[in-house]
């Protein structure tokens, strides 16, 4: 039979099936909803309506009941089993109400409209069901992304998961290798705080192990460094200075920024007896 449209890839949320053995009722069922802007196609059995579907994309199937060798709700069934998403709907005599009860419980069919039918009523019906299923088709394009984006931010969170990993391993390696340093290090922020401390460094300074990270720098080398300190990462940088206090005998030396980081880089010696 014959469709409106001009071709395969149909509007599905515009476009609808007509399928019924009556050529008068398909031709009046066409002159009804032209006026609302549909692509319309035709179909006067459910063999020719499948036919019709796997080449093109509806959005409604409006379908009689009483056909030969495939009934409306047979043909639906089907529909159903390869377009579930496909609102499906029943134009047929109040007398097949009872054989389409099952369909409609079962969810093959949509609704259930009779013959003969109110112009108003039946156009009303198709473009709730054209809403009806806009909103189902939109709900799946919203979940697909949805699932899209938790597999991105799962990924990310892998990914970050993994570079903390490998942060971790790093930061642990030059942690190792300051300790094994014969020299003490200290990393000084631009607010003065200690970040980074070898074992050398908590040695020679004579705290205990981890005691440093997070002091106020000015206190903990407070006379150490001669008259310096206080203005040591904007007046002292690259100096040499030699450290005042006999009992701890270190030298403060080459304070420099970090390369990619803000605030210095201390090293401290110890001065051989």
């Amino acid at each position: 039979m014959s469709g409106e449209g001009t071709s395969i890839e149909e509007n599905a949320e515009k476009t609808i099936l007509l399928v019924d053995d009556e050529e008068n009722i398909l031709r009046a069922l066409v002159r009804l909803l032209r006026r609302d802007g549909y692509t319309i196609l035709t179909a006067s059995s459910g063999q020719q309506g499948l036919d019709l579907l796997k080449n093109n994309s509806v959005g409604v199937i409006l379908s009689d009941q009483r056909m030969p060798e495939m009934s409306g709700v047979e043909f639906l069934s089907q529909v159903k089993q390869l377009y579930p998403d496909t609102i499906r709907i029943v134009l047929s005599g109040y007398t097949d109400l009872n054989s389409v009860t099952d369909a409609i419980n079962q969810g093959a069919i949509y609704k259930f409209l009779t013959k003969p039918w109110e112009d108003d009523l039946l156009r009303e019906n198709i473009s709730k069901g054209f809403n009806h299923f806009s909103l189902v088709r939109e709900n799946k394009r919203l979940n697909s992304e949805l699932k899209r984006l938790n597999e991105v931010l799962e990924n990310r969170v892998v990914e970050q998961n993994r570079e903390s990993k490998i942060e971790s391993h790093i930061l642990k390696l030059t942690q190792q290798v300051m300790n094994q340093q014969s020299v003490g290090v200290l990393g000084i922020s631009d607010e003065h705080m200690i970040v980074v401390a070898n074992e050398k460094a908590h040695e020679i300074l004579s705290a205990s192990p981890g005691s440093l990270i997070s002091m106020d720098a000015n206190q903990v080398l407070k006379g150490i460094t001669k008259n310096c300190y206080e203005n040591i990462i904007t007046d002292c940088a690259d100096e040499v200075i030699q450290g005042m206090d006999a009992e701890k005998r270190i030298i403060s030396k080459k304070m420099t920024s970090v390369s990619g980081s803000s605030g210095v880089v201390i090293t401290l010696i110890p001065v051989m007896t």
